[in-house]
């Protein structure tokens, strides 16, 4: 792929990246991360379908914070590690003023948090976030379903 290529296929996706990231990593590690991401779209894009480069990117970029994560993970001392896995800034903790929400929102799982945070704050379509969660479509919505409604009744809860 020609560096106009890249840009023309890759060019506008660098912002909902790095929002994405910001979302789940520290705010110093984003910078890197969208870097190997994007050095991974260099190396393989021409392998992704055209009209599919975003969901592919969040597919990546899951797949590199899982990996930033566990890597952190082992580098921190004691008392960290007994802070659970998903406390990185998240969805929630950035989007959600609301503190019924937010508690709400802290009682789902975080499979429910993802696939509402694809959806609703990443604006991917059902066919899209079966491309960035590697799944189908239909598991997409089966989930989507199970975590509005998780989210409805741990509303209900806190409130």
């Amino acid at each position: 792929m020609s560096p106009e290529e890249f840009t023309q296929r890759f060019g506008e996706m660098r912002a909902p990246i790095a929002k994405f990231l910001y979302r789940r990593v520290e705010p110093d590690d984003v910078d890197d991360l969208s870097a190997q991401i994007f050095d991974i779209a260099w190396r393989k894009g021409g392998s992704v379908n055209v009209g599919e480069e975003l969901p592919w990117l969040y597919r990546v970029a899951t797949n590199l914070v899982a990996n930033h994560r566990r890597k952190n993970t082992r580098a921190r001392n004691f008392v960290a590690r007994l802070v659970a896995p998903d406390t990185s800034p998240s969805a929630e903790s950035i989007a959600v003023a609301d503190i019924a929400l937010a508690d709400a929102w802290r009682l789902l799982p975080a499979t429910s948090r993802e696939i509402l945070s694809l959806t609703a704050f990443d604006g991917l379509s059902v066919t899209e976030a079966a491309l960035a969660l590697d799944i189908t479509a239909n598991a997409v919505s089966v989930r989507l379903n199970r975590a509005r409604a998780q989210l409805r009744v741990a509303l209900a809860e806190t409130a």
